[in-house]
């Protein structure tokens, strides 16, 4: 593996960290919109994370190994778990029986999830940082 494969890793693990907190936050931003576009109240959304790993030995001994390693987003998903209801009868969004249906977020499970991805995020950027110590380390013994 070279410099450029292991940055091309990284790199990918901080766009797919990025896009997850993208997810988080508009989670958080719509934790009591309680009617969308489509009449319902907002539903959690998850970015499934997907290790894209080197299986193919020939890839390896070519250039196309870069191409075929790191992370990436499949697919952003709605979280299929029952919405909170609240009794709250004089709400707008209330049904028959007083009852107000809000998103399926949990602003601490969102706040954990947003602290796991900043750390996976740093430790991209920390190995981003060392492989380009090396490189420069490499460099100096050319010399």
């Amino acid at each position: 593996m070279d410099f450029l494969t292991a940055l091309h890793i990284s790199t990918t693990g901080l766009t797919a960290q990025r896009t997850t907190m993208n997810v988080i936050a508009t989670n958080l931003a719509n934790v009591n919109t309680t009617h969308t576009r489509d009449g319902v109240p907002y539903r959690r959304k998850i970015a499934l994370i997907h290790s894209r790993p080197v299986n193919d030995f020939d890839a390896v001994l070519s250039d196309q190994a870069e191409a075929l390693s790191g992370v990436r987003i499949d697919e952003i998903v709605e979280e299929m778990t029952p919405f909170r209801r609240i009794y709250e009868p004089g709400h707008p969004d209330a049904d028959a029986d007083g009852y107000v249906s809000y998103p399926n977020v949990n602003v601490v499970t969102e706040t954990t999830e947003m602290m796991f991805v900043r750390r996976a995020y740093e430790a991209n950027v920390t190995a981003i940082s060392a492989a380009k110590k090396m490189a420069l380390k490499a460099l100096e013994i050319g010399r």
